[in-house]
Formats: C-alpha cells, structure tokens, sequence
C-alpha cells in the first residue's frame, strides 16, 4: 500500500504509446521521456487526467498496477496540489494486472471501466 493508501495506480496511453509499450515491454511516452518519470494516477484522479490529457485520443487503454509490484513511487505535488504518484524507473507493461481499452461515451469523454 502507498503512503496515501491506494493499493492500485494507473497509466494511460494512447493508441500509438499502447502499440509501442506492449514491443518494447515498457512504456515509454514523449511526457514522461521529457520529464524524466513515468507519470502515474490514483483511481481518484484517473478521470480527470484522461479528460485533460487524452480527450479525443484513439485507442486509449487504461493499465492497473498493484503499488506493492513496482519499484518505490514519489508522491509530489502536482495538479491543484494533489500528490501524484510518479515512478523514477522504467514502467514493465508485464506488472499491469488490468488493461482496459476505453471508450468514447455519448458526451465524447472516455468511459472508465466499473471494474478499475
């Protein structure tokens, strides 16, 4: 368990960051490459990240992590001064135990799954 108390964390991707994680084995997105950690969502803060950051995006997929199967996380500060959990090693796409592929819903934002 974190020390915020989530037991889980999520990714996301877009289509085009999915197809290259899943051949290299790790995600590797132009955000996190340039910020030097693979940014990371508690299940409270998911939602608004994929309406920010990935509205209109194709083939979006939602990756589940258990926080005790990664390396150490930082929680810093971030969006409205929430902590954020961020990883300052690669992301394994192996570790995921759920990927989801979301969906569009009638208002254009993108469904999360009742199950994440």
């Amino acid at each position: 368990m974190s020390e915020t108390g989530d037991i889980h964390v999520y990714k996301l991707l877009t289509g085009a960051d999915w197809k290259a994680a899943s051949a290299m084995g790790v995600t590797c997105t132009e955000l996190d490459e340039r910020d030097g950690y693979v940014h990371l969502s508690t299940r409270v803060q998911v939602a608004e990240t994929a309406r920010l950051h990935f509205a209109g995006a194709e083939g979006v997929r939602l990756l589940r992590f258990a926080v005790a199967d990664l390396p150490p996380l930082k929680w810093e500060p971030s969006r409205g001064g929430q902590l954020f959990p961020h990883l300052y090693a690669p992301l394994e796409v192996s570790l995921a135990d759920a990927v989801w592929q979301l969906l569009p819903g009638p208002d254009g934002a993108l469904r999360l799954p009742e199950d994440y």
